[in-house]
């Protein structure tokens, strides 16, 4: 017997307008890991992240209305786990009692820590850290726009509708967000 397909986000949100409210639950978590990711990548902080998905998940829910399909439904999402981070980032820079960046050593100290065992495990963490600490130099916009084309699998145009911006920015800032990540990755050796 062939696989059943998994119906379309256009089928649940047709099903969710008719009062089935089990296709939204689908639909929210058919997206829940990327949607953590990218808050996660925006704020650095575990914590952060997922009060930015709850947030923008429940801000989705209350402007579903807003939704015309001009995009897609990922790309509207996303969007809104955006908003939702960098009003959470903005709040922890408002209160001060939540530093401005991730809890993750800088890039110079990477390079004097002390030496631990050898292991794939070890080393992956060493390098997110790593990539967390560069990112978090970024500018604003270049990390937002970077995040959303690598860590949301959106095209430069799905970045360009979810951002409000041309693909020509797009391009210009992961372009520019590519170099200064190289930049500050070129000294980076795993402990």
């Amino acid at each position: 017997m062939p696989p059943v397909a998994s119906p379309t986000d256009e089928i649940l949100l047709r099903r969710f307008a008719a009062g089935d409210r089990s296709a939204l639950d689908e639909l929210f978590g058919r997206y829940r890991v990327v949607a953590y990711r990218v808050a996660y990548r925006l704020l650095g902080h575990e914590a952060d992240a997922l009060d930015a998905v709850q947030n923008g998940f429940v801000n989705a829910l209350k402007h579903l209305h807003r939704f015309r399909g001009q995009s897609t439904f990922k790309t509207w999402l996303l969007r809104v786990i955006c908003n939702a981070a960098l009003d959470i980032g903005r709040q922890r820079k408002r209160d001060e009692r939540i530093p401005a960046q991730p809890i993750s050593p800088t890039l110079d100290e990477l390079g004097t820590a002390t030496a631990l065992p050898v292991d794939a495990g070890l080393e992956r963490d060493d390098l997110r850290r790593a990539v967390d600490a560069a990112l978090a130099r970024l500018p604003a916009s270049q990390r937002q726009t970077f995040v959303l084309h690598v860590e949301g699998g959106l095209t430069y145009r799905e970045v360009a509708q979810a951002l409000g911006i041309s693909i020509g920015t797009v391009m210009s800032r992961l372009f520019y967000a590519r170099q200064k990540l190289k930049e500050l990755l070129a000294n980076y050796q795993p402990t």
